[in-house]
Formats: C-alpha cells, sequence, structure tokens
C-alpha cells in the first residue's frame, strides 16, 4: 500500500537561500561525477583496457536499476535535503576508494549508489518548495545547474586527467565536499509519507505499484518513455565520442572528447532557457519539438571532419536535448507529487532511464564487439531515435493532451 499524503508546496521565491544551496549542492556534485568519470576512463585507457570503458558506464546504471524500488520510498520518507547529503557522502566515499586504488569499475559502482540515493530527492525537493505555475522554471534553473557543472566537469576532468591523476581526484573531492556544505543548507523540509514500510519485499511490491499507476497516466508515462529515450542516447552518445574522435577526427586524447562533451551541455543549457521561456505544462506537448530534432542532429555528425564543426553539432544537439527533457521532468515531478510521491516518481523514472541507458549502451557495446565501424553506429543511432521520438510523437497526439 502507498501512503501518501499530498502536502502544499512552499511556494518560495525562484531566488530564495534555499533554492541556492539546493542549485549549489547539485552544481558541485554534478562536477565532481562529470570530472571523476573522464579521470575513470583515462584509468582504464592507461591500463591498455580501453573495451572496459562501456563496463564502467554500466557499473554506475546498475544501481540506478537495482536499489530503485528502495531509493524513492527512503527520499519520501525523510528530509530530501538529508537524503542529498547522505548521496553525496556516498559519492565522496567512491572518489576516495578510486584514488585509493581500488578497482574503477567497482569504486564508480560505490559513486553511483550514492547518485541513485541522490537524484529522487535533488529534483523532487523542488515540487515541496514551488507551486506549479514555478515548476518548469525551478527545473530549467537546476537543468541549467546541472548541465554548466558538467560542462566544467567534463573540461576539467579531460584537461586534469592529462595532467595528472592525482590532481584530478584532489578537485573531484574538493568538488564533494563543497556539495556536502552546501547540503547543510538546504532546509529540513517535512517528509512527503508520513509512513513508509522498509520490509524489501513490501517495497518491492509497492514500487511497481507506483511503476503501474505512473505508466497508466498518460501525462507520466509520456513523460518516463521521453526522457528514457533522452539519457539513454546521451550516455551512448558520450561513450561515441571516446571511440569517434580518433576515428574522424584523428585525435588521441582526452581532452577532445571531453570538450565536445562539454558542447553538448552548453546546448542543453541553451534548450533549457528555451524550454523556460516557451513551455509550460499547460503546452507540454511543445518539447516535442526538439525531440524530433534530436536524431537528425545526431544525423548531422556523418558529414563532420573537423573539430568546429563538430562543436556546433553537438551544441545543436544539446539545444534539442534541453528543450525536450526538462519540461518532461516537470511534468512527471507534478503528477507525481500529486499521487506516489515526486521521489518515489522520481525513482521510477531513474529506473525506466537506467535500463534504456543499459539497452543503449549495451546495444552500442555488442555493435562494437562484432566489428560495426563507428560511423556505421553513429549513423544507427541517429535513426533509432529519430523513429523512436516519432513514435512518441504520434502517439501523444493521438491522445489530444498536452497543448
Amino acid at each position: 500500500m502507498i501512503f501518501h499524503s499530498r502536502r502544499p508546496a512552499l511556494n518560495l521565491s525562484l531566488m530564495s537561500l534555499p533554492m541556492w544551496a539546493v542549485l549549489i549542492a547539485q552544481f558541485f556534485s554534478a562536477l565532481a561525477d562529470n570530472a571523476i568519470l573522464i579521470a575513470a576512463i583515462a584509468i582504464v585507457k592507461s591500463q591498455g583496457l580501453p573495451n572496459l570503458v562501456p563496463l564502467l558506464q554500466e557499473s554506475f546504471i546498475a544501481p540506478f536499476i537495482l536499489l530503485a524500488p528502495f531509493v524513492g520510498q527512503i527520499s519520501d520518507a525523510f528530509p530530501k535535503g538529508r537524503v542529498m547529503l547522505i548521496g553525496n557522502s556516498l559519492k565522496l566515499a567512491g572518489a576516495i576508494a578510486m584514488l585509493s586504488g581500488i578497482n574503477p569499475i567497482s569504486a564508480y559502482a560505490l559513486i553511483g549508489i550514492g547518485a541513485a540515493v541522490y537524484s529522487p530527492a535533488k529534483y523532487g525537493i523542488l515540487s515541496q518548495m514551488f507551486a506549479t505555475a514555478s515548476l518548469v522554471r525551478a527545473n530549467g534553473m537546476m537543468e541549467g545547474s546541472t548541465i554548466v557543472a558538467i560542462l566544467l566537469g567534463v573540461v576539467l576532468g579531460g584537461w586534469l586527467a592529462d595532467q595528472s591523476l592525482d590532481l584530478a581526484f584532489t578537485g573531484v573531492m574538493a568538488a564533494y565536499t563543497l556539495a556536502l556544505v552546501a547540503n547543510l543548507f538546504i532546509p529540513r523540509l517535512p517528509a512527503e509519507k508520513a509512513f513508509v514500510d522498509f520490509n524489501p519485499w513490501s517495497l518491492i511490491k509497492q514500487f511497481f505499484t507506483s511503476l503501474s499507476i505512473l505508466f497508466k497516466n498518460a501525462d507520466s508515462r509520456f513523460s518516463l518513455l521521453g526522457t528514457a529515450v533522452f539519457w539513454g542516447s546521451g550516455a551512448t552518445l558520450r561513450l561515441m565520442l571516446f571511440a569517434w574522435v580518433p576515428a574522424v577526427l584523428l585525435i588521441t586524447n582526452n581532452q577532445t572528447p571531453a570538450n565536445l562533451m562539454g558542447a553538448v551541455s552548453i546546448g542543453i543549457v541553451l534548450g533549457a532557457v528555451g524550454a523556460g521561456l516557451w513551455v509550460s505544462l499547460a503546452n507540454v506537448n511543445r518539447a516535442l519539438i526538439g525531440g524530433l530534432l534530436l536524431g537528425p542532429a545526431v544525423l548531422a555528425l556523418i558529414f563532420v571532419h573537423d573539430f568546429y564543426f563538430a562543436a556546433a553539432v553537438m551544441i545543436a544537439i544539446g539545444l534539442c536535448g534541453g528543450f525536450f527533457v526538462v519540461p518532461l521532468n516537470a511534468l512527471l515531478q507534478e503528477r507525481g507529487h500529486e499521487t506516489i510521491g515526486a521521489g518515489n516518481a522520481l525513482a521510477v523514472q531513474n529506473f525506466i532511464e537506467n535500463l534504456a541507458m543499459l539497452c543503449f549502451v549495451g546495444g552500442y557495446s555488442f555493435a562494437t564487439s562484432m566489428g560495426v565501424s563507428i560511423s556505421t553506429s553513429v549513423t544507427g543511432f541517429g535513426l533509432i531515435l529519430l523513429v523512436a521520438i516519432g513514435v512518441l510523437t504520434i502517439f501523444r497526439m493521438r491522445q489530444g493532451t498536452g497543448g
């Protein structure tokens, strides 16, 4: 049984101190998450094991899937700011473990556990802090903070990893520590659920009940499927760049693919800003414009042969993605807050998104193992995106909802 009490949002100002504390905590946490990925990739490459790069990504994804029945309940049963604090502490422990020489895949899995705990709380807290009218803008600010952090994290991570791995890890641990400090300034908001049964089997049944409730609702189903395609494609594109750059641009360092990942981040910031200005929950279907352009933007990589053209295409990919995903996140938070609890809804979203990532990354890894060229993989990837979001659009339009 789901024990949920609908609590009114605080209706805070977007410039309030609690919002700044959330944004700063998220910024430094996301910066460290992305810098340490580049450092971990540099470690396995230095060991002569580049084939382990997809496994790194999968070790991070697996906790989101395995812990999904539990982390949403935890997020809704305790003050979300404190849950964020615990998540960041686990991430810091994973970074220390990797620096200490523990297998990078195992250490990165611990960071994944921290991220799985942290994620439902970081977005779920917004629906407690802001009224519906401000929720898309709050999400845009959160997404903007995240993407700027990703931009700096991948660029700094790539540069530091090429200079010194010790220096890279020092920066990562400093960023996680600053995130922990910012977490302390997030107000202790009441838990969304007054009672939670922490029996594991009960939580698993409750999780799949929550999943069923969300999939029966047209808006939350649309959000879950759309964000799953976006993040599945994002995880795959990030790995593809480390093979595409040396094959097409003939550059073999860590910095160039990291810089191109940063270009995607710039585009997502622009897309998030555009979504905040032109998309609301009342006309959320406008977000589909960005989604439908994602596939063609990826296919444009076929014609790229120099870094600056590549950077422009990556910005375009990010812009389309940001315009698509930010309103869908806000839509799910609102529907989740109304039904099963925002944190629980975000845990379901993480489960679906990470299953998609596992499938996308697994498909790319399989194609690579079968000797498929990176250019063919990119073409197939773009076509799959085009078809997937096209089908989602057709079903959404037939429902006649979302403006």
